[in-house]
């Protein structure tokens, strides 16, 4: 195992969230709030460390797929245990658990707290959280690989134990150029979003903290109401960036290049996850009529929550827990389904579902005609025999998940709806769930074991499973044959 590029990757996220961690301090130096000083200070200690580890000799700079595994799931552990450092220092979260939960909540875009009033944070704390939303929404190492090379078909490790999906491509030959292309998009969709909101009436700190949570998909806020007190017109921009990001990034590069019928017309994913979306939206909408002034109101607050879930960003505008029982099934399954494949939000994946539903359908008929071959096929093309088998045991992997963490957490003695909806919404990086942790709600109420369970999931679903469950794994650790320096000249060549 190559263990020195390992440290090295650790050491430059380390001094990536250094940097990151500056933003909060120009924020309290502005504000004229303490806190700045504690966070400065975790900037200082990370960049120290992170220095100390990159300056490691490193014996080669290509690596595998384990390496690949490893160095992600750690980086986000790290990223996580270092970025909670100063929101407790600052002493606003009773304990370092609780401080930890919102910070991992952050990083993977969940946007579940332990808060039960975010308006007594300080400027910088609040403006952290939803900063880390927009640091983690792409993806850490997607950063680094776009402003930090490390070598040849390696970089293509990290990307596939990072980004979201059932399989990850490059755009263009190189994958550095993709990282770049990928967050050049995402940087655009952000300003973008600054902009209308700041149209709309909103200060530059509300448009950037607020942008952050939505682009990011992670659904953290400056308010206890979240998004209720604001006017109908940021909503509305809300609602379409929500939609936005939640739609795989590719998309955006085939418009760019000037292929919008592979972007929208042949994409069966983004073709679906909107019907998905607008479907439920009007079930929902007649399904609460009764509560609202007109057909056109209740549609929008329906359009709303369905949009925030199913993108996974977790914001609010009414109390959904209230609803009829078909409204909050609905938004159930959606929290199960989630975004697009490549997009910043979480959940079980449209594109995902469809290889399991289409693989379903296929072995039906198989079994009435055995002599038939079925293959199955997304947007005209083959999907690979292992991409196929993938999602299918990623869906039984994540039911033992979903199933066993309900289990563990059940030791707090909290109601099933309250234990599931927790899990599902932590697993799929949604934030609210129903029941004591619905709008209204929030994760305070859980024990530290519990809290620990939660995390977990949220990193397991952040990362989609296997390079979390990789650490597990016997064969992960066992050092590998000798390899001869052509062959690594090769592999370090191979894009």
């Amino acid at each position: 195992m190559n263990v020195s590029i390992i440290l090295y990757i650790l050491g430059t996220v380390l001094c990536v969230e250094g940097v990151f961690l500056l933003a909060p301090v120009i924020v309290a130096a502005v504000c004229l709030e303490k806190a700045g000083f504690y966070y400065l200070a975790t900037a200082a200690v990370c960049m120290a460390a992170g220095l100390v580890l990159r300056l490691r000799h490193i014996k080669s700079k290509v690596f595998y797929s384990r390496e690949g595994f490893l160095a992600v799931t750690f980086s986000w552990i790290i990223l996580s245990m270092a970025g909670a450092a100063p929101m407790r220092l600052t002493g606003e979260y009773a304990s370092y658990i609780d401080a930890l939960f919102d910070t991992i909540s952050g990083f993977t875009t969940t946007g579940a707290s332990v808060l039960s009033s975010v308006e007594e944070l300080s400027r910088a704390t609040a403006f952290w959280r939803c900063f880390t939303h927009w640091s983690g929404g792409m993806g850490v190492l997607v950063f680094i690989m776009a402003i930090l090379p490390l070598s040849g078909s390696s970089n293509m490790h990290l990307m596939r134990a990072e980004s979201p999906g059932p399989s990850v491509g490059k755009l263009v030959p190189k994958v550095r150029q993709t990282a770049v292309i990928l967050y050049t998009i995402y940087l655009a969709i952000t300003i973008l979003e600054v902009i209308l909101l700041m149209l709309a009436g909103l200060s530059l700190y509300e448009a950037l903290t607020l942008s952050f949570s939505t682009v990011g998909t992670g659904g953290f806020a400056l308010l206890n109401s979240s998004i209720a007190s604001y006017s109908r017109a940021v909503q509305i921009i809300i609602i379409i960036f929500m939609l936005l990001c939640a739609l795989n990034f590719n998309t955006y590069y085939l418009l760019l290049i000037r292929r919008p019928k592979d972007a929208l017309l042949h994409n069966s994913e983004v073709k679906w996850f909107l019907i998905f979306v607008f479907v439920s939206a009007a079930v929902i909408a007649v399904n609460i009529r009764d509560g609202f002034q007109s057909l056109g109101e209740a549609f929008h607050t329906s359009l709303f929550q369905v949009a925030t879930l199913v993108s996974s960003t977790g914001f609010a505008t009414a109390d959904y827990n209230l609803w009829p029982e078909l409204s909050k099934t609905i938004l159930v399954l959606l929290m199960f389904m989630g975004a697009c494949a490549g997009s910043t939000g979480g959940g079980f994946k449209v594109s995902r579902l469809m290889i399991v539903a289409r693989a379903a359908k296929n072995e039906l008929l198989n079994m009435m005609h055995p002599r038939s071959i079925k293959k199955v096929m997304i947007n005209g093309r083959r999907v690979p025999d292992n991409v196929v088998n993938t999602a299918l045991c990623y869906m039984t992997v994540y039911v033992l998940i979903v199933l066993g963490s309900v289990l563990l957490i059940s030791i707090d003695n909290f109601d099933m709806t309250t234990n599931f909806t927790a899990v599902l919404a932590t697993m799929n990086n949604i934030g609210p769930g129903l029941g004591e942790v619905g709008p209204t709600g929030n994760f305070g109420g859980f024990g530290a074991f519990s809290k620990i369970v939660l995390m977990c999931d949220m990193l397991v679903g952040r990362l989609e499973l296997f390079p979390v469950l990789a650490l597990f794994a016997p064969g992960v650790w066992r050092l590998p044959a000798r390899r001869s320096r052509k062959e690594f000249q090769k592999l370090d060549e191979t894009e």
